[in-house]
């Protein structure tokens, strides 16, 4: 009867050495190696970097020195062109903020420059003489109005223009008259208010013009 020789772990081969086997990564290794694919120069898939530079020393010198000089010449211009970028972008910045401010005040103007009619009603009907009591309250009441209204617009840079003995001005006045005479041109009579608007012109008064 014949036995079998693996039979409770006995191998056939008992008292032989059986060599270790290789790590798998000295495996892969060697097989890398012997791969005349991949390079053998460096880390597996790297290219050379950096300047290839001569064995004299001289040469190797001048080489560097250019390098340097090109890199100094590129980075001065990059330097210019990032602050002429900054200066444009500063200039974009401040021309926003202006446009900005200028609709807003033009928003400004075309609501004061509709409430002119109102003003001009109230400077007319306070140039009326009180007959009676009752009228002479009702003026009062007007006034009042009147001034509430031109604090409101004061407060955003309303302003009347003082007319009537001031120099004459083109800018200011629209003359309607000018009475002969000689001297200094100065305003007599308002006939119409003017305003301005943050130093700005909204409507000129209307004025009859004479001498000093």
């Amino acid at each position: 009867m014949m036995h079998d020789d693996t039979t409770n772990g006995i191998s056939p081969h008992d008292g032989e050495e059986i060599p270790d086997a290789p790590p798998i990564e000295d495996v892969v290794i060697d097989d890398a190696l012997g791969d005349p694919s991949l390079p053998t120069d460096g880390p597996l898939g790297a290219e050379p970097v950096g300047l290839s530079l001569p064995d004299d020393p001289h040469e190797a010198n001048e080489i560097l020195i250019r390098e340097l000089v090109e890199a100094r010449q590129e980075a001065g211009e990059l330097l210019d062109t990032l602050q002429r970028l900054a200066a444009e972008f500063d200039n974009y910045r401040k021309r926003t903020e202006r446009d900005q401010v200028e609709n807003v005040q033009r928003a400004g103007q075309r609501v004061i420059t509709s409430l002119l009619p109102t003003l001009d009603s109230l400077d007319a009907a306070l140039a009326i003489e009180a007959a009676t009591e009752a009228e002479v309250k009702m003026l009062e009441g007007m006034r009042g109005t009147e001034a509430l209204l031109l604090d409101a617009l004061r407060s955003e840079g309303f302003e009347r223009i003082d007319a009537v003995g001031a120099p004459f001005d083109p800018a200011l006045h629209e003359a309607v008259q000018v009475v002969p005479g000689e001297g200094e041109q100065v305003v007599e009579q308002e006939l119409r208010k003017g305003y301005t608007m943050l130093g700005r012109v909204v409507r000129p008064s209307l004025v009859v013009v004479g001498h000093a």
